[in-house]
């Protein structure tokens, strides 16, 4: 027998029992420390992406789920940019709405005493296009020339509205009406790129 073994067997029992709990705490240690830590940090690591890897499927399922709804909102809106389009002319419309405003004004009853369009402002993708008139008239017409303005297909804005040599003629309140309408246009690729490059750098 070895000699080591027989030194252990003559021990007093409480010091056997005391190195049995030291050999049993180093094997539970060991074998915690090398087979089940890696595992279990393997399985906290498996874990979080399994978490992860559920998360992106519940997002995806709600962005599946709501694909018909967000068609039909992206349809909205492409039908909404289209009436836009429509309300805003192009740079060969602009002088048939100048026409209609005039023809507008004339049929309401109004003199125009003058009728003077202004440079165009450049935006990002369209330009204003303002012009100066003056008229006058009933405010009976006045007020059916701006109502029939705001009814065009187009989109015409008065403002900066003064009145002035207010007198009644024949019971009836004549007015002179200057304003400023403005009106807007898309600008094509072209003007846009080219305003671009006229932009002072900042």
């Amino acid at each position: 027998m070895d000699p080591n073994i027989e030194k252990v067997l003559k021990l007093p029992t409480k010091q056997k029992i005391l190195i049995l709990v030291i050999v049993s705490v180093l094997e539970a240690s060991a074998l915690i420390w090398f087979l089940y830590l890696p595992k279990h940090n393997e399985l906290t690591g498996l874990k979080a992406e399994l978490e992860k890897l559920q998360g992106e499927i519940t997002e995806k399922t709600r962005i599946a789920n709501n694909l018909p709804k967000l068609k039909i909102e992206y349809d909205t809106l492409n039908q909404e940019l289209a009436l836009a389009l429509t309300e805003l002319p192009n740079s060969k419309e602009i002088p048939s709405l100048l026409t209609s405003i005039t023809a507008l004004g004339k049929n309401a009853g109004l003199d125009f005493l003058m009728f003077r369009p202004k440079p165009e402002t450049p935006k990002d993708f369209y330009a204003d296009v303002p012009v100066d008139i003056v008229v006058s008239g009933s405010y009976f017409s006045v007020a059916n020339f701006f109502a029939a303005v705001a009814n065009l297909p187009r989109i015409v804005n008065i403002n900066n509205v003064a009145f002035s040599d207010i007198k009644s003629v024949n019971n009836r309140m004549m007015t002179k009406v200057t304003c400023l309408a403005t009106t807007f246009r898309f600008l094509d690729k072209k003007e846009i790129k080219d305003d671009k490059k006229a932009a002072p750098k900042k």
